[in-house]
């Protein structure tokens, strides 16, 4: 039995205007896509702007997150390049009984599967009551995990590591382990890897295709006929013609104009480009009206 199973979204962090990170609407969002449909949400992965946000304002959303109704589903994102920090970050979330993290390597450096295997290691020193799932997205840190690594971190740590977040796309196809969860990164690869036995996805786009993934997802376990797979990948691809987070805020500032606000160098789309989105969703009858929270 897998440790994570089910449809969870990256889950966006709301701004307010002057770039500060709006706590209420950023839990109320992340609320709201479990509310449609995902199992789950990820706070402060690269979707929530993770690398760009201040440490104060993850504490701050950490202590008022600590009191929403759905605190259970919930895995906390690093988002950060500090062995330190991350353990000190960790430490605040722990002691607000949060036990889920998704944590990518460092990026920028180059190094080996020795290195990455002895930067968990200290994390897990220092939380040994922790559970971690691993960030596997080469196109942002530069390096990629191989089959090897994993299998000997889950060797290592049995516990501790207890799933990777496959948006590399090399593992899910290839890793099988016991008791371990392989949650690839699109929904384009949800029924695919549901078939080869994986949990799931975590992926940016469930924001907007919560109902439309899960729908697959329980289709899956309940042998029903697939009908709304086909969409949720064209979905997928149509927000994958942009740069995902600025796609994302455009599609939702649609209505309400603080997702208008992202972090430098981060910008929501152009005129152009948000015309071309919305025209191409309309296309596939996906509503440009998504449901918002009161």
């Amino acid at each position: 039995m897998s440790k994570i199973n089910g449809i969870y979204a990256a889950s966006m962090s709301i701004l307010n205007h002057d770039l500060s990170l709006n706590t209420k609407k950023t839990i109320e969002h992340a609320e709201m896509v479990i509310d449609q449909g995902c199992h789950g949400a990820a706070i402060f992965g690269s979707t929530g702007q993770a690398q760009l946000i201040s440490i104060s304002d993850k504490i701050n959303l950490f202590n008022h997150l600590s009191s929403s109704k759905y605190k259970e589903k919930y895995i906390i994102g690093t988002g950060l390049n500090s062995l330190s920090e991350t353990i000190n970050l960790m430490s605040v979330a722990r002691s607000l009984n949060f036990k889920k993290f998704l944590i990518m390597p460092p990026a920028f450096y180059k190094y080996s599967d020795h290195n990455v295997i002895s930067f968990y290691s200290k994390i897990i020193d220092a939380h040994p009551d922790c559970e971690i799932i691993l960030y596997n997205f080469e196109k942002l840190c530069g390096y990629k995990f191989s089959v090897e690594c994993v299998q000997e971190l889950v060797k290592l740590f049995p516990e501790q590591i207890i799933g990777v977040k496959d948006s590399s796309y090399n593992l899910f196809e290839n890793l099988e382990i016991d008791n371990f969860s392989i949650l690839p990164g699109s929904e384009s690869k949800l029924l695919k890897g549901l078939e080869l036995g994986c949990s799931g996805i975590i992926t940016a786009t469930c924001n907007a295709t919560s109902s439309l993934a899960r729908k697959v997802y329980d289709d899956f376990f309940k042998k029903n006929e697939q009908s709304a797979n086909q969409k949720l990948c064209d979905v997928r691809n149509t927000f994958e013609k942009y740069n995902l987070i600025s796609g994302l805020h455009t599609f939702f500032s649609k209505n309400d104009l603080s997702y208008k606000n992202v972090l430098p160098p981060l910008s929501i789309l152009n005129s152009k480009e948000e015309k071309e989105l919305i025209d191409n969703l309309e296309k596939l009858n996906f509503s440009t009206k998504p449901v918002m929270v009161a």
